[in-house]
């Protein structure tokens, strides 16, 4: 069995759209240039993969089919506006300087976004849109909790595309070959040195993630926000790893990189999540949506509340036949009438 002895890097990270499309004879978009990045597919995947799986997992609970739609509407836009300004206000050296260009703030497409910003900004829009759809909010999160790691192996691929956001120089076969002429490659060393594909590491770790949430979500009945808690301390623990092993810039305090920070924040708030939920909690939750808005399927049966004594029953059935004897003689006056 043959096993390489590095991973080679991509030698494109996007396409033309409007070269392909003169390619097959619409000649009239070669005027333009559309380059269509890797990394936006990779992100773009994600994000069905996790629409996907969440809206099966809603509606097996007894969701809508499809509310997931009304919630993501919200909770994609402003998780991208979270990644964003979590970046930027991480990065301040890179937008904020004398002479700089503050527009550069809005550029999104030159790269720059942070996955613990995503968080923060896409809760407030699941937020929003749990409020205007009915679900509960915790019955959401734990149906995105697994999703959610699916959605950030998608992502890690784009940063192979990319080259970018790789590990300490390594001799282990697996090491990933960056060009010289990358932006990201450290001064000072080799030629040919090959780096930790921490891309790959955080790919393998959110993947077994997920069969790790939904054994324990299965195994012990996890709901009210205790599957999400659980992946806030599966995420927070991987990434406090790659972090300390990456060599892109970083802000750092009291010697600890600022994801690092964000990632203990995030194992620290799964813990107390976790254990508040399961004190409040300790049982099963009655149904997805809060009280008063349940989604009744179409074909249900309507069900009744209402009981009756039996007089009131005697007297609905002597009523009923009153009515048919006040029926019969017109209907016998009728028929005589024809005859």
């Amino acid at each position: 069995m043959f096993v390489p002895l590095s991973i080679p890097s991509p030698d494109v990270n996007s396409f033309d759209v409007t070269q392909w499309l003169s390619s097959i004879g619409l000649t009239f978009f070669g005027q333009w240039n559309l380059p269509i990045r890797f990394y936006a597919l990779c992100i773009i995947l994600g994000i069905i993969l996790a629409t996907w799986m969440t809206s099966r997992r809603l509606t097996k609970r007894g969701a809508e089919p499809g509310v997931v739609l009304d919630i993501i509407i919200w909770a994609v836009p402003l998780g991208f506006v979270g990644a964003r300004v979590f970046h930027v206000l991480t990065h301040p050296g890179d937008y904020f300087y004398d002479g700089a260009d503050l527009l550069r703030v809005f550029y999104i497409w030159e790269g720059g976004i942070a996955l613990f910003g995503s968080l923060i900004g896409g809760a407030i829009g699941a937020w929003i849109g749990c409020r205007l759809s009915g679900i509960r909010f915790w019955t959401f999160a734990d149906a995105l909790a697994p999703a959610m790691l699916v959605a950030q192996a998608a992502g890690r691929l784009g940063n192979y595309f990319n080259t970018e956001l790789f590990g300490q120089p390594t001799t282990l076969p697996w090491g990933l070959e960056v060009p010289s002429d990358n932006p990201a490659f450290p001064t000072g060393l080799a030629d040919g040195t090959l780096f930790h594909p921490t891309f790959l590491y955080e790919i393998i770790w959110n993947l077994a993630g997920v069969a790790v949430l939904l054994l324990l979500e299965k195994r012990f009945h996890l709901q009210w926000g205790k599957v999400w808690a659980l992946y806030l301390i599966w995420y927070g623990i991987g990434r406090t790893w790659f972090e300390t092993i990456r060599v892109d810039p970083s802000e750092i305090f009291f010697g600890v990189r600022t994801n690092v920070w964000a990632a203990w924040a995030a194992i620290l708030l799964g813990i107390i999540l976790f254990i508040v939920q399961s004190r409040r909690h300790p049982g099963v939750e009655p149904s997805p949506y809060r009280p008063g808005a349940e989604w009744v399927p179409p074909t249900a049966e309507v069900e009744s509340t209402d009981t009756y004594s039996d007089d009131e029953l005697e007297g609905e059935e002597a009523l009923t036949a009153s009515e048919n004897e006040a029926v019969e003689p017109s209907a016998k006056s009728e028929v005589g009438a024809k005859s």
